[in-house]
């Protein structure tokens, strides 16, 4: 996955944040971060999040709030951040234990998520209602994240098909939560591969259109993902322009996406100046 989608879960955690222990700092604390277009600055504060959160977690281990904000956030300082793969490994892997704690925390069904399989998990999905949809999510979206982290071991990856039904449940339950991200994530698990090798473009499409559509085209990394990850698999140049074209032309300034669409904005300036080699 790329790792666009990465950031993703730092941006998704930080809202997580905003109703637990944390927001007794200030309820805006989150969006002090997500409202910000300096990437760089975000990069070199996440350590003082991760101290913070470990902390708060120590104090109150039971929180789901507090073990789905520290999933999120050693789930993207890992997937963004951390070069050496020894480490990645290690912080991604606790990211996914707050993870499937916070998903404990909220339902017995799924203390044992990560040894279910997938028709077991289907099964104890069923009997969640939209409450439960952003416990759901971040185990899905950092489940996603250590995944693409351990891609060289075969038995994480086994484990997308239990990502998808996660994330499956979510748009069953809530597809416009998180401005339709999930959707988005969907549709890079369908974009992974051509179709020739099992993936399903057709459904990447889909997915990549209904995420823009539930964000009123404001989230602007649904744009530059449809183009690297669907408009380039099928060849198809003047949709992967026309989308970089208007990630760029747009403004960046959104309440809770203007972080996430400045990066998605680096990113559109550098695939459109790699376009000609690879088209």
């Amino acid at each position: 996955m790329s790792r666009l989608v990465s950031l993703l879960l730092s941006l998704s955690c930080l809202v997580a944040l905003h109703g637990c222990a944390v927001a007794r700092v200030g309820d805006n604390l989150p969006y002090g971060v997500l409202n910000n277009n300096d990437v760089e600055l975000v990069r070199d504060g996440l350590p003082t999040y991760l101290l913070m959160i470990d902390g708060l977690i120590t104090n109150w281990p039971e929180s789901e709030n507090l073990l789905r904000g520290g999933a999120g956030l050693y789930s993207a300082y890992a997937g963004l951040f951390v070069q050496d793969p020894e480490r990645a490994s290690t912080l991604s892997t606790k990211a996914l234990g707050y993870a499937v704690r916070a998903a404990c925390e909220r339902d017995d069904a799924l203390c044992n998520v990560r040894s279910l399989n997938v028709l077991a998990l289907e099964k104890a999905l069923e009997d969640t209602r939209r409450g439960d949809v952003p416990v759901l999510y971040t185990l899905g979206t950092v489940w996603a994240g250590y995944i693409q982290i351990h891609s060289s071991d075969w038995n994480a990856v086994a484990d997308l098909a239990r990502v998808r039904a996660l994330l499956e449940r979510v748009i069953a339950l809530d597809e416009h939560y998180e401005r339709g991200q999930a959707h988005m994530y969907l549709a890079v698990l369908d974009s992974l591969l051509p179709e020739a090798l099992g993936g399903q473009p057709a459904s990447a499409k889909a997915h990549f259109e209904q995420a823009i559509a539930l964000s009123d085209s404001r989230n602007l990394m649904a744009m530059v993902l449809y183009a690297e990850r669907y408009a380039r698999m099928t060849f198809d140049r003047p949709l992967h322009d026309r989308l970089l074209q208007q990630v760029l032309e747009a403004d960046p300034a959104e309440h809770g996406l203007t972080l996430q669409n400045t990066f998605a904005q680096q990113q559109a300036e550098q695939l459109l100046a790699e376009a000609d080699d690879y088209f």
